[in-house]
């Protein structure tokens, strides 16, 4: 006789025989790790940020070889998306990634697009690590999948209003006023903000006698600089990106304006490598006091070795650098937890301990938030159309020298 079987006794049917199995499999039984990690790169490749997203994407291809050498031995296949430079176009891109299969996110250099990159990767249960950008409320949502190996604001503005005592006291020359200049992105926005809470406590012998803003895809600079060569201010403290860090320059040179000090508390432009291939001679004189590598920490030289070999024509800058270590966090956290499971992963990226590292500071970790705040900013100048750590002492490769040279005298 043959019996009938319904569609629902069969699927009860089975139901049964996985649960049966499931109850009679060993407890020990060991997971297999994935293959590879895939890694969502997510920068500006393309639009006003273009040159600084290339720097950052430039540290992720480079770091799977070179975390090889140092035993890290974890297949990593990257994923890179362009976000155009545009916020919304982060964010659909980070969506894009998770949804092609991206098991971990590193990015954004910007503030305003990480802050949107984070908000997805929370929502999808997905590690987020901030290699570059500095707006605080990135880490200060209570979100549990996004972590931070970069400096907050307050975090780069308090090195570098200490570190500018330090230039001061080294070179024997103390401005008495200071004009502040800053792109009123994101970022701009939340160093400006630090500027102002935190400068009264910090006893500076100088006064800030104007505080100018400006749209960082400006085109044009002079109005800006003529309004801050009015105030006579013997000190000027940029917060730039690139493009308008050369904008500014350009402009000084031709309003023959010559401050004894040109000096960012903690932003990118004045070492990218085409704010040197731009303004050449120019370009030497002007400090930043920013987190940067380690230039004797010997991770630091296996990797300049190695970018070396890759990009000739490039600089080692601290896109390059940070965006390393995000990868080198990524992949530790990955061969401790062995899954690339979201919340087994994030677990594991927050007991992340490093002691050896490339970033100048102590141990690479995170707190509660996913803050690192174990880095530290150093003190470079632009000496032979490169930067140079003149400060701190300790791990300085070049002499400081001010006052800024005139620039006829070029």
């Amino acid at each position: 006789m043959t019996t009938k079987i319904t569609r629902r006794q069969f699927a009860a049917g089975t139901a049964a025989s996985a649960a049966l199995l499931a109850g009679s499999a060993p407890f020990n039984i060991v997971r297999a790790q994935p293959k590879a990690l895939k890694i969502g790169s997510i920068h500006p490749r393309s639009g006003y940020q273009a040159q600084l997203g290339l720097a950052c994407q430039r540290g992720i291809d480079i770091a799977p070889r070179v975390l090889k050498q140092l035993g890290m031995n974890a297949e990593v296949e990257i994923m890179s998306a362009d976000t155009e430079s545009n916020v919304d176009i982060a964010r659909s891109r980070a969506e894009k990634l998770i949804n092609d299969g991206a098991q971990v996110l590193i990015g954004a250099f910007d503030s305003g697009q990480s802050a949107a990159i984070a908000q997805v990767a929370e929502q999808k249960g997905v590690p987020y690590i901030v290699n570059v950008a500095a707006a605080p409320q990135i880490t200060e949502q209570g979100y549990k999948f996004v972590f931070r190996n970069f400096p907050t604001a307050p975090m780069l503005v308090g090195d570098g209003l200490n570190l500018m005592k330090g230039v001061f006291e080294k070179s024997g020359i103390t401005p008495k006023t200071a004009v502040f200049m800053h792109c009123n992105d994101t970022f701009g926005q939340s160093m400006a903000g630090a500027i102002k809470a935190m400068a009264p406590r910090f006893n500076l012998p100088f006064q800030i006698v104007e505080t100018i803003s400006y749209d960082p895809q400006a085109k044009d600079l002079s109005v800006e600089v003529a309004k801050a060569k009015a105030t006579g201010a013997e000190m000027v403290m940029p917060v730039t990106r690139l493009n308008d860090a050369i904008l500014i320059v350009r402009e000084m040179i031709k309003q023959r304006w010559e401050p004894k000090i040109i000096m960012s508390p903690g932003a990118p432009g004045f070492y990218e490598g085409q704010f040197y291939k731009t303004l050449g001679k120019f370009s030497n004189g002007m400090i930043t006091n920013v987190p940067w590598y380690n230039p004797r920490s010997s991770i630091t030289q296996k990797l300049l070795d190695e970018f070396t070999k890759a990009y000739k024509n490039e600089m080692f800058e601290l896109n390059v650098g940070f965006s390393f270590e995000a990868v080198m966090v990524a992949v530790d956290a990955f061969n401790r937890a062995k899954t690339a499971n979201g919340k087994e992963l994030a677990d594991a990226i927050r007991q992340t301990k490093i002691e050896n590292h490339v970033m100048a500071g102590g141990t690479l970790e995170f707190d509660a938030k996913g803050q690192n705040v174990n880095i530290r900013s150093v003190t470079l100048q632009n000496l032979d159309q490169r930067p140079k750590v003149v400060l701190p002492l300790e791990i300085a490769e070049d002499n400081l020298a001010l006052p800024l040279q005139s620039w006829s005298k070029r």
